[in-house]
């Protein structure tokens, strides 16, 4: 089990980034961290890993305590790995000789076989021999990423993992990955932007806002009652509106346009957006802008008629 014990951390006097952060996250969980930029998400996963020397509060996995480089030379707890942004692999090698350098050599047949394991896993068998100078941003994300599981770590820190990959690749490779975690009963820590890499895969969803832990539980139920705009907002379009004399934060797909002789509400178009499977349309209600959820769109202009469906 990982246990941060009341943690904070600064850069200097006047930037402290992390304040009194404090959770647990047992074997084989998932633990999705998201906030805006410079909230504190990759300090946050620095810490953990054993990079930053602490002022106040401690880091434990199960009875052994992770300290920071003042404390090692190789800075780094060895149980762990830790996949940063910018990757560090090794550029005049192949794919394959990136992953095998953290395998054994006396077991060359044990060392291909995981290789080839892996390989799979980050959906990168064609690339095997290619060496790793010549591949996209979001190849060289995947190979860090199978890396860094070579030999099967007890917790995995990833930092933005899909950042650089392609919408049509990310989606199967983030099925594929966190599956594979969840098998091998590998913890892992995802500081993210992508409200996908919570809501579907994490156990557990720890929010940020001004270097503080502002809400920590299941992501299904932080979704569903977000505690204020800035959590709504992480996932999805939020309108603030007064529901009943309460002030309610409802996403667009909670509101319906419906016939008139039905409705409560009215408002007029602004502007409707292409949203592929929906279109996103933006209507003027009560001296504010709202966005509501429909299947077709509607012109500027018009007005519309609509309920609340939360």
């Amino acid at each position: 089990m990982l246990q941060v014990n009341h943690i904070s951390y600064s850069y200097s006097k006047n930037k402290t980034v992390l304040k009194n952060f404090n959770f647990t996250l047992k074997k084989g969980e998932h633990l999705c961290v998201m906030g805006e930029s410079g909230c504190g998400k990759s300090t946050l996963l620095k810490a953990i890993y054993g990079l930053l020397d602490l002022p106040k509060g401690t880091i434990f996995w199960n009875d052994e305590q992770i300290l920071g480089p003042e404390f090692n030379l190789v800075p780094g707890f060895e149980k762990f790995k830790y996949v940063a942004q910018d990757f560090d692999l090794m550029p005049y090698i192949s794919v394959s000789e990136n992953i095998k350098k953290f395998l054994s050599r006396f077991y060359p047949e044990e060392s291909e076989e995981r290789t080839q394991e892996l390989l799979e896993v980050i959906e990168m068998k064609p690339f095997e021999n290619v060496m790793v100078k010549n591949l996209s941003g979001g190849q060289k994300q995947r190979v860090a990423i199978a890396r860094a599981l070579a030999k099967e770590p007890e917790l995995l820190l990833l930092d933005e993992p899909f950042g650089q990959i392609d919408n049509f690749k990310k989606n199967a490779l983030r099925r594929k990955l966190f599956g594979y975690l969840k098998e091998k009963k590998i913890a892992c820590i995802v500081a993210t932007h992508d409200k996908n890499d919570a809501l579907s895969f994490a156990n557990y969803l720890i929010i940020i806002k001004k270097n503080k832990i502002l809400v920590n539980n299941n992501p299904k139920e932080i979704y569903k009652n977000p505690k204020e705009k800035y959590v709504a907002a992480l996932f999805d379009d939020v309108n603030e509106l007064k529901v009943d004399d309460k002030k309610q934060l409802l996403y667009p797909h909670q509101i319906k346009i419906i016939d008139e002789e039905d409705a409560k509400f009215s408002a007029t178009v602004i502007n409707a957006y292409f949203k592929g499977s929906f279109w996103l349309i933006e209507v003027f209600f009560e001296q504010t802008s709202i966005f509501i959820h429909h299947h077709v769109a509607i012109r500027k202009g018009e007005t519309i008629h609509f309920k609340f469906i939360k």
